[in-house]
């Protein structure tokens, strides 16, 4: 006759099991991040720990995404691979370096020194042996006392347990680790703590690995990788498939001699993309010469574009060379070339056709061999219905067309122009580039409706860049980029004048309010009620400038 099970082992039996059911429930998720970041808080508050981290591994050609998740809601602490459609590609990293990894109650100093253990004690020596470490205090094991980390954090008790059986990984105890620390008691976590960590880093590696490879054939999929290896194209920011197709249109009008088109709205980036096209042809070597036909006098146009004799003007004191002098053997772009005066559009046409030109006042005939690029912002066939623009001059521009998307066209892209944007200041200004857009201004960014498009959203993180710089601040965030939504949120009354984005923003912003509201500002509950993450829901409160009371 089987004896009965004391009711100690069977509280243990009922904890253990309704444990791993809640932890089943969050791997039906589809998004790993949020899945991780539940776990973690699971099993910190099943332990009473306070402070935890989730890391998982790769191989070396992987980088890693992060955040840390404590009172003060989500902050994003870096990575070389964004995984999350926000950021730019980093160097190989070693097998050892998580690829994604999750912190709770940690802050950033805190979070640096576990990460500086996985190749060194406490992670390191669960990760290599693939057993549970516990200690009642890591400065006063020798094992670990001498570790920077724990002498300046005075880390305390401790329990880490390596993800996945022995073996997942070559040489290593596991995909993974659990890293947990600190209790309200003194002492080592109890044995039921140790069983419940064990039981979470068993289960977790295959919820885990099937996130992983979704994460990987979605969320980390560039679609512009392939082309990039093709095109000079690393100026231009983004991964997304609106781009990919750009990036595809520009290959098939890089190696060939004719004239290209680019249209796109004002500010799209149709400059930057001319010199791509440039760059990734057979001209690469010779000169861009770029001319931006509404900044010029018409009286002067002529003279501009193909030069003029001395005495041809009042202004020609001796022989002036045109633009396409100067992009012999090159590539001579014409931006907002509907704005190019009707009566210089004949010669351009006869060099289009003939590449012979003459300069202003001369009577010989000159050849070049230049590549006219051309773009616009305006609907350049209806000028031609207005009878501002020829339309042979159209046909013979518009050999090939490559158009540039506006970024509500390619949000994913937004974030990562973001980070391409505020480099650039960093290194215009000779400043330490370590300040980085927050995973939060990301977001906010991203619901901007953008009318001006690239340089609009220049203009407002250049803002924002120097905001955080005055303030001090390592990471700009939306407050830095959006001042005026500081206090309202950026949000109207809607009407006529309102676009779809900004009534959208608007309702986000109510939705989430109105719900904070109804479960008293408990940021957990609420994120359970809406069907969110909770570092996704800090990331919204942050992103929409969302104040309790307000």
């Amino acid at each position: 006759m089987t004896e009965p099970v004391a009711p100690t082992d069977l509280d243990r039996l009922r904890l253990e099991r309704d444990f791993l059911l809640r932890l089943l429930e969050l791997g039906h998720r589809e998004d790993l991040r949020p899945f991780l970041a539940d776990a973690l808080a699971l099993i910190a508050g099943a332990t009473g720990a306070k402070k935890g981290y989730v890391a998982l591994h790769a191989s070396s050609e992987a980088g890693g995404v992060g955040a840390v998740s404590g009172a003060g809601g989500v902050t994003e602490v870096g990575g070389a691979r964004a995984a999350d459609g926000v950021g730019g590609a980093g160097a190989a990293r070693s097998p050892r370096e998580p690829r994604f990894w999750i912190a709770h109650g940690l802050d950033s100093a805190e979070i640096e020194g576990v990460r500086r253990a996985i190749s060194s004690g406490i992670v390191a020596e669960a990760l290599a042996t693939g057993r549970t470490i516990s200690t009642a205090s890591a400065l006063a094991d020798p094992r670990f006392r001498d570790q920077a980390s724990v002498q300046l954090q005075r880390i305390h008790a401790v329990l880490c347990a390596p993800i996945g059986a022995p073996g997942m990984i070559a040489g290593s105890g596991g995909i993974g680790a659990l890293y947990l620390e600190g209790r309200d008691k003194p002492g080592p976590f109890p044995e039921q703590s140790r069983a419940l960590a064990e039981l979470f880093a068993k289960h977790l590696a295959p919820l885990a690995d099937r996130l992983l490879a979704r994460e990987e054939a979605t969320f980390g999929l560039d679609h512009t990788a392939a082309l990039r290896e093709k095109l000079q194209v690393a100026s231009i920011a983004g991964t997304s498939p609106a781009l990919a197709q750009v990036f595809r249109e520009v290959a098939v009008a890089a190696p060939v001699p004719v004239s290209v088109l680019i249209v796109g709205e004002s500010g799209t980036g149709k400059t930057a993309l001319a010199r791509a096209l440039h760059d990734s042809s057979p001209r690469a070597r010779g000169p861009f010469v770029e001319v931006n036909c509404a900044a010029i006098p018409e009286t002067l146009f002529e003279s501009e574009i193909f030069g003029a004799e001395k005495g041809a003007h009042s202004t020609a004191m001796r022989r002036i060379d045109g633009k396409i002098d100067a992009a012999r053997g090159g590539t001579l772009f014409l931006d907002e070339v509907s704005e190019m005066p009707l009566v210089v559009q004949p010669k351009l046409l006869m060099f289009l056709q003939s590449k012979r030109y003459y300069r202003l006042g001369s009577t010989a005939p000159l050849e070049a061999d230049v590549r006219i690029v051309a773009a616009t912002n305006a609907d350049l066939m209806g000028r031609v219905r207005e009878k501002a623009f020829r339309e042979d001059l159209y046909y013979r521009l518009n050999v090939l067309h490559v158009r540039v998307p506006p970024l509500r066209e390619r949000r994913d892209d937004i974030g990562a122009i973001g980070d391409a944007i505020v480099a650039g200041l960093s290194r215009a200004h000779d400043h330490d580039p370590s300040i980085v857009l927050s995973r939060a201004a990301k977001i906010a960014l991203a619901e901007g409706a953008w009318p001006g498009n690239v340089r609009e959203l220049e203009n407002a993180l250049s803002r924002g860049w120097a905001t955080a710089l005055s303030a001090g601040a390592t990471t700009i965030e939306p407050h830095h980029v959006f001042p005026e939504r500081a206090g309202d949120g950026g949000a109207g009354e809607g009407g006529d004048g309102e676009t779809y984005d900004q009534a959208l923003r608007r309702f986000q912003r109510t939705f989430l309010s109105e719900a904070l509201g109804r479960h008293g500002w408990n940021v957990s509950e609420t994120a359970r009620r809406v069907g969110l993450a909770r570092s996704h829901l800090n990331d919204l409160i942050r992103a929409h400038g969302l104040v309790r009371g307000k």
